[in-house]
């Protein structure tokens, strides 16, 4: 059996060994989709083809025929080389249930694949066709938080940003400036009206990439590139919206024991590669069960049905409230909080770690300290969204998510994942009462200088600013607690990474104190574990 729209016609194969096919003519559905494109989406990567992908291939199997996503990859073109075109555009999502249980789907609901690439000028002259259609309703994203990033810690232009502001419209690398590329294509098309949904776990993200957006956009006015009719075309949310979201569904890399049980099954070409740019992917996508997606209502070009397929539609105040809840409560934080240590103390797998008492004590105790300043969406129980995670979801053995995948890009996930709660507690006068928050992001800091607890090297996970924050660490040494001095405070007063100054919310020195501990030798982890944590 083979992953592609011919091999896939022979349905009683994929049937027999229990894995569903497309209930529609997925090429038809593609060709109307091409014509006339409803919905687009960049960042192609797991969490878009099994979740995003799934919810489209819903609704087409219900009657919406002209839904197919046009896919544009902005960063790893590699992906559209490896596992779109060669299995033409098809994925088989695999779901992997806390019981051991599976459910296999192949979705035919992703239409095209466009590298955003200007020097490739067919591909890019694609990619203009698609924005300059007045069909187009939604471009949906899933980049993660570092794609919307134009500064660094400095607050100066990151160079590819300044490069890209500098050179205009014409030949864009960076995601934000592709998507004002694009943006400006359409507007000199009709300026027909358009909804661009951020899907990734930022802070206020639809405000996120607005304000991207507009900055580039301005940018390139102040420098003669476009007319003030664009600038004004891109902040009049009345015709290009900005709508807040909140996301959520665990999808780990590729697991091999799902990629060997395909191939047990006969289905042929299912091999993990890993791309240029260190991007872990296949055809298939394996993820869990729960999902979740909270999406302000405001599409001036008109949507889909998308509540027809479990999106939770809403207002503005109530996406808030449930970001705050997932993000900076229930979930991030304890992924967060966890991982760094469960690299420190030897677990390869996230659930394992969850399996840890200390570990186990850590993830509830910052749950506790966001769950007495998160609001309540209403749509959703924090106190149950938060049960399920602690419960079912992260101890879930199945899902074989690693904590070094988890560890990835920490620094661009503190403020949000650690810096509003202790915003609240600052406002409430007990920031300095707590204790997992700045556990964690002592263990943040231990991890980083690349030493387990029992002293030996460790590897880290991808990170844009362990240069800088290595640097910053340099002299601190496990067996030398006293080496910590007053090394951390350009990273612990640094609003940019935490939304505050930690000294001001009067943790800095309790940071200071807790990684002192934790070098006191080998085995100080786990030792500073038990005696904070029992």
């Amino acid at each position: 059996m083979q992953l592609t729209l011919e091999g896939i016609k022979d349905r009683t194969a994929w049937e027999s060994v229990g894995i569903e096919l497309p209930a529609y003519d997925v090429e038809a559905v593609r060709a109307k989709s091409v014509a006339a494109p409803r919905w687009a989406h960049f960042g192609i990567g797991n969490i878009f083809r099994i979740f995003i992908g799934g919810i489209a291939d819903q609704l087409i199997a219900a009657g919406e025929e002209d839904l197919a996503i046009s896919c544009v990859e902005t960063f790893d073109f590699d992906v559209v080389d490896m596992v779109y075109r060669p299995y033409d555009n098809l994925v088989l999502g695999v779901t992997l249930h806390e019981d051991g249980r599976q459910d296999k789907q192949v979705l035919g609901s992703l239409a095209q694949a466009i590298k955003a690439q200007a020097s490739d000028t067919a591909e890019w002259e694609r990619f203009k066709e698609l924005f300059r259609a007045p069909s187009l309703q939604m471009v949906s994203f899933a980049i993660t938080e570092k794609g919307y990033a134009l500064r660094g810690t400095d607050g100066s232009y990151l160079p590819f940003v300044a490069a890209d502001l500098e050179a205009g419209p014409a030949t864009p690398t960076g995601a934000m400036a592709v998507v004002a590329a694009m943006l400006l294509e359409r507007y000199q098309a009709g300026a027909a009206p358009i909804a661009l949904v951020s899907m990734d776990n930022c802070s206020h993200n639809g405000e996120t990439l607005r304000n991207a957006v507009l900055e580039v956009a301005g940018a390139w006015a102040e420098r003669g590139y476009v007319d003030q009719g664009f600038v004004a075309y891109v902040s009049d949310e009345a015709r290009v919206a900005f709508p807040w979201t909140m996301i959520d569904k665990i999808t780990p890399r590729p697991a091999p024991f799902v990629a060997e049980q395909l191939a047990e099954a006969g289905v042929e070409g299912m091999d993990i590669v890993v791309t240029s740019k260190q991007t872990y992917i296949a055809p298939f996508v394996n993820a869990e069960d729960p999902q979740y997606l909270v999406v302000e209502d405001s599409f001036p070009a008109g949507r889909p049905p998308l509540e027809d397929a479990g999106v939770l539609m809403c207002d503005r105040e109530t996406v808030d409230k449930s970001e705050k809840m997932k993000v900076t409560v229930c979930l991030n934080p304890i992924h967060t909080a966890l991982c760094t240590y469960d690299c420190l103390l030897g677990y390869e797998l996230f659930a394992d770690g969850m399996g840890d008492p200390q570990l186990r004590a850590l993830a509830e105790l910052v749950g506790d300290e966001g769950m007495a300043v998160v609001p309540d969406p209403g749509i959703l129980s924090p106190a149950d969204f938060l049960a399920e995670c602690l419960d079912v979801r992260f101890p879930n053995p199945y899902l074989g998510d690693t904590s070094l995948r988890i560890a990835t890009d920490i620094s661009q996930m503190t403020g949000i994942r650690f810096g509003i709660t202790t915003t609240s507690h600052m406002e409430r006068g007990d920031a300095a009462e707590l204790l997992g928050i700045p556990l964690a992001i002592a263990g943040w800091l231990r991890y980083l200088l690349a030493v387990d607890d029992e002293g030996k090297p460790m590897e880290l996970a991808p990170e844009p600013l362990l240069d800088e924050l290595q640097g910053q660490l340099a002299g601190i040494e496990l067996g030398r607690p006293e080496s910590v001095g007053d090394k951390l405070r350009p990273i612990l007063s640094n609003p940019r990474l935490f939304h505050v100054d930690l000294y001001e919310a009067g943790l800095g020195e309790k940071v200071e104190a807790l990684l002192a501990e934790e070098l006191a030798g080998p085995g100080a982890v786990r030792a500073t574990l038990v005696k904070h944590l029992g």
